[in-house]
């Protein structure tokens, strides 16, 4: 324990100062963590500026949520006053405001009505923006009247690609996956038959990728039989749609469509061998064929990442530690989630010592370690019910002198941990620390938070929290409300749940009056 806090306080002389900042913004985040390689890797993913360092924007989002009245919202425009906007500062504000959509959208507005220049200020940047987090709450009615007014004469910031990107995305991981091949047919109308028909090849590899990353292949494959006639199929395509089949555990429907890709003359790369072999690895067998060498490819670094991450998942720490070395022989570099998905299966097998020692050797070698590295401890932990062990490393990575900051998935892991063995004084520290780092709280973190104080039968605290959730622009689950109707009801409550649904009807006339030119849906199941 004690070498595992000493690395989480050293400062890597080869890391980059800004990784404490790093929001990651690709448009395939669902697959962030899993080593399968994206199929349109070619394809440069369009992406939202990314979040900076500004004190300023860091101030004026913090001014906006602590001050923000949801019956009031104009109070927190206020605030306002005296500060000059600029595109950086609206972009990075909004970034911060990511977990917020009623303030972020009243932030937008007050920009767009109470500022001359807005027009300069609100880029399509900053449009697509407060779009994706519009589309993450499901308001995409919003979102599409928001393309409409940036497609008006007289809006200087037009809709892009990235606009449709995000708004697409969006819709597939709200299961609405024919609504977002409708909005991908839209695209020509606002951006031109011109310019969508020199794109299209990109746009459509972007859909068909979007779609199987969230398992709707079998859409995807509907789409591309009736457009494989009207461009030239390669391997990329072809390597979307094996991974797809691969996803939903159809592995036979992946090896079909390679035999197609080879009657068709179309050579597959390392890529397409390395989708099918995830594929196979996680729903078949633990020791695939040689594909590989009876087509004269090498395995290369995500060959083996693939492998040492199905070993981990079955639990198996001497085949990944075989299979490790064996690689390393070879002179292929040990990247990130490799040391993490061999880190993440020790762990998980509770040999704790080995886990620390490979992460010497991570760091010996130059590999920075990230957040999900550390979260392999923290879930070990967590199973051991191990508080203290969890608390040091955790202070430890809070310290300044750490490169390293917790990320949003180490925070849920410490609160579910906290909650569950009733450490009510650790949990609200944990949610403190949320609050003041900028993060969240996210959907999960309050669902977690409700559903323990439920358990706790603390249920005014608990109505507290289902409240500001909703007044943050967040949907609760389903059971949430049921498990909270039920607690209160069996709690002989009744008094109670009448007020919690007047303020939640009131919350939602008044969420429609505040905004009334914008069509938005009330948050009610």
């Amino acid at each position: 324990m004690a070498a595992l806090s000493h690395f989480v306080r050293s400062r890597f002389a080869f890391a980059k100062s800004t990784q404490r900042l790093r929001l990651f913004y690709s448009f395939s985040d669902s697959e962030q963590h899993n080593p399968s390689p994206p199929p349109c890797a070619a394809v440069e993913n369009p992406s939202l500026p990314p979040l900076q360092h500004s004190p300023e924007a860091d101030s004026l989002s913090q001014v906006l949520i602590r001050h923000h009245n949801p019956f009031h919202h104009m109070e927190s425009a206020l605030q306002l006053h005296g500060i000059s906007l600029s595109p950086p500062l609206v972009h990075q504000t909004l970034l911060r405001l990511n977990h917020h959509s009623k303030i972020a959208l009243a932030f937008f507005k007050y920009t767009q009505s109470h500022h001359p220049s807005s027009s300069s200020l609100l880029d399509t940047a900053a449009y697509n923006i407060i779009i994706d987090i519009l589309c993450k709450v499901r308001q995409f009615d919003v979102a599409w009247q928001l393309i409409v007014q940036m497609d008006n004469q007289e809006s200087e910031s037009k809709p892009d690609f990235t606009t449709f990107f995000v708004l697409i995305r969006r819709l597939i991981s709200a299961g609405l996956s024919r609504t977002a091949v409708r909005a991908f047919y839209d695209v020509g109308i606002f951006l031109g038959n011109e310019v969508f028909e020199s794109g299209f090849s990109f746009c459509f590899c972007y859909l068909l990728d979007t779609l199987c990353k969230y398992g709707f292949v079998k859409v995807a494959v509907e789409v591309f039989n009736k457009e494989k006639y009207r461009l030239e199929a390669d391997t990329k395509l072809y390597t979307v749609l094996i991974y797809g089949w691969c996803k939903v555990g159809r592995t036979e429907m992946g090896r079909k469509f390679l035999g197609e890709m080879l009657e068709r003359g179309i050579e597959p790369n390392v890529v397409t061998y390395n989708v099918l072999l995830n594929g196979i690895c996680r729903r078949a067998s633990l020791h695939p064929d040689g594909s590989f060498e009876r087509r004269g490819l090498e395995p290369d670094v995500t060959s083996y990442s693939i492998l040492l991450h199905v070993y981990s998942r079955a639990h198996k720490p001497q085949l990944c530690l075989d299979k490790f070395l064996m690689m390393k022989e070879k002179g292929i570099w040990p990247s990130v989630a490799m040391y993490t998905s061999v880190i993440k299966c020790l762990c998980s097998c509770g040999r704790m010592d080995d886990a620390e020692e490979l992460l010497n050797e991570m760091v010996h070698n130059g590999v920075s370690p990230t957040a999900e590295t550390y979260n392999c401890f923290f879930k070990e932990y967590r199973g051991r019910k191990d508080v203290e062990g969890a608390m040091q490393l955790y202070r430890r990575m809070k310290e300044e002198d750490s490169l390293l900051s917790p990320n949003m998935h180490t925070y849920n892991i410490l609160l579910r941990m906290f909650m569950q063995l009733g450490k009510m004084g650790l949990a609200w520290e944990i949610w403190d620390d949320i609050n003041a780092s900028g993060l969240g709280p996210d959907l999960d973190a309050y669902t977690m938070l409700v559903h323990g104080l439920c358990e706790k039968r603390k249920w005014r605290q608990a109505c507290e929290f289902f409240m500001e959730m909703i007044e943050k622009g967040f949907l609760p689950q389903k059971i949430t409300f049921e498990t909270l109707y039920r607690g209160l009801i069996q709690a002989d409550m009744l008094r109670t749940w009448r007020r919690l649904k007047k303020k939640l009807e009131e919350e939602s006339i008044t969420f429609g009056s505040e905004f009334k030119e914008y069509h938005l849906k009330p948050y009610k199941r």
